[in-house]
């Protein structure tokens, strides 16, 4: 089988590659296409994929309306000679056109609902994850949350040498702080942290643990002694041992729940209207806290942070997440190889989902 992944984002590097490493090792072939965003460019080199990049769509959302049939080109001219037999992407609209100009099926991968309205009705697939509130023909329900394509035991194991890395001592409590930069389509008149509360809740956490701070946008001075001083792939081996995540990413926040790591949200995202994701890492694992305010917060991160053992009590929480959910990557190889008569299996017994063949990861 030749499969196109189409990546947006570096999360998504991240999401495929488990995926991508076991489909060759089973002799299929992969091309990877990606757009510039981020460390999307650097991830993709430093795992070694064989990819086409595309370039960016812009900062400004006039230049990303702009760019979106320069890029859907791009795409097309990157992948006609590789003759695919199937695009893959993560709510990515630019795989369901171009997959629609070849006449080739398209999945989708989706756990929010801001990109559907604009592929569904071009894919021939939509896996929505834990917390998709869509349902419909081309829709599968997944149980499981995108991150635990690469944060579950099955492919990570986190490496305890980050931690001298980063000049922590054995027993210390530190907090990550994450602040992403809102310039994405789904982003548009959405915020987080703004830079006045950013430099105050730097200064009130570290009155209570040692801090670092992950950033995609330039950080004032002030704050600059805080950046991460490791690798950006080592991210999560950091995120595991971490006391506590502060984040106004959404990424990053599911990503602490599934590896154990409490995490404090807070963005324009947190209301009545929130991704079912988030609500259900909340109220049904209990987490995560989804804030609405800065303020509330900077409180529930100072309690996590004078809590006693807040580490075992999450550890405890996130065996009940993995209990509950499926090794992600073991089905999206399932799901692919078997696809489409994969789809009928999956409507008319989603519990197959549970009994994927179980695949290990370069991780280990």
């Amino acid at each position: 089988m030749r499969i196109v992944v189409d990546v947006n984002h570096p999360a998504q590097v991240h999401f495929f590659k488990n995926f991508t490493w076991e489909m060759q090792r089973r002799g299929h072939e992969v091309l990877t296409i990606a757009s510039k965003k981020d460390l999307t460019h650097y991830l993709l080199s430093k795992y070694g994929f064989d990819s086409c990049f595309l370039g960016s769509y812009g900062d400004s959302i006039i230049k990303k309306i702009i760019n979106v049939p320069i890029i859907d080109l791009k795409m097309y001219q990157s992948v006609k000679h590789f003759e695919p037999d199937l695009f893959l992407g993560f709510g990515s609209i630019r795989a369901a056109h171009v997959a629609k100009m070849m006449g080739k099926p398209c999945i989708n991968f989706d756990d929010d609902e801001y990109s559907y309205p604009y592929y569904h009705f071009l894919a021939d697939a939509i896996c929505g994850f834990s917390g998709f509130k869509i349902a419909g023909p081309k829709v599968i329900k997944i149980n499981g949350f995108k991150e635990l394509a690469y944060l579950h035991p099955n492919h990570f194991k986190p490496n305890p040498a980050i931690l001298e890395t980063s000049g922590i001592s054995p027993g210390e409590k530190f907090a990550l702080v994450r602040f992403v930069s809102w310039n994405a389509f789904h982003d548009v008149g959405k915020k987080g942290f703004d830079a006045p509360s950013r430099i105050n809740l730097i200064k009130e956490l570290s009155e209570y643990s040692t801090v670092f701070i992950s950033s995609e946008a330039p950080l004032p001075d002030e704050l600059e002694r805080y950046r991460l001083p490791i690798p950006p792939e080592n991210i999560h081996d950091l995120l595991q041992y971490s006391t506590l995540l502060v984040s106004d990413s959404q990424t990053m926040t599911t990503e602490a729940a599934v590896l154990g790591t409490a995490a404090v949200r807070s963005n324009s995202f947190v209301g009545k209207n929130d991704m079912g994701n988030f609500i259900e890492l909340e109220k049904n694992y209990n987490l995560i806290f989804n804030c609405e305010s800065e303020e509330t917060a900077l409180n529930v991160a100072v309690r996590i942070l004078n809590m006693p053992d807040a580490k075992g009590k999450w550890a405890k929480k996130r065996e009940k997440l993995l209990n509950d959910k499926i090794d992600v990557t073991a089905f999206m190889v399932w799901f692919i190889e078997n696809y489409p008569r994969s789809i009928t299996k999956m409507k008319e017994h989603p519990e197959a989902q549970y009994s994927c063949p179980q695949v290990l990861g370069d991780a280990l």
